[in-house]
């Protein structure tokens, strides 16, 4: 997946002006970042022959539909529902903890304000996202 999502995100921004590190041009970051993308694929691909342990015994889809689903619910809460970002992140990371069997629910809620909190910090008054902190806004 890292290497596809590299060379897609360097053959994309090939037409872009590349510039130089001192002045970047608008294809200098995807092209880079695509490029350390495709190394990392290539280290694990090349690391995953070498098996270290035990291997993998049993498949579990529950992590895997509970994090799409959660991801998933996040981007509709924010854009379609429009409850607000602090609503939708706190719905984001409590349903995400479901993707584990072993919750320990009060660290989970104190996680979830920590990092509401945060990335109200970072996002909004950091960055400047134009999103509502809640509906009633």
């Amino acid at each position: 997946m890292f290497v596809a999502f590299g060379i897609a995100a360097m053959y994309m921004s090939r037409n872009y002006p590349m510039g130089s590190a001192l002045r970047m041009g608008p294809g200098y970051f995807p092209t880079w970042l695509g490029g350390i993308m495709t190394f990392i694929g290539a280290i694990v691909f090349g690391r995953s022959f070498y098996l270290q342990g035990e291997g993998l015994t049993a498949w579990s889809f529950r992590p895997l539909l509970v994090l799409v689903f959660s991801i998933a619910f996040f981007g509709v809460c924010l854009d379609e529902i429009e409850i607000g970002f602090v609503p939708s992140l706190l719905i984001l990371i409590l349903g995400a903890a479901f993707a584990h069997d072993d919750v320990h629910w009060v660290e989970m809620i104190l996680l979830a304000v920590l990092l509401t909190a945060g990335c109200i910090g970072i996002f909004i008054y950091g960055i400047g996202l134009p999103y509502k902190l809640f509906w009633w806004e």
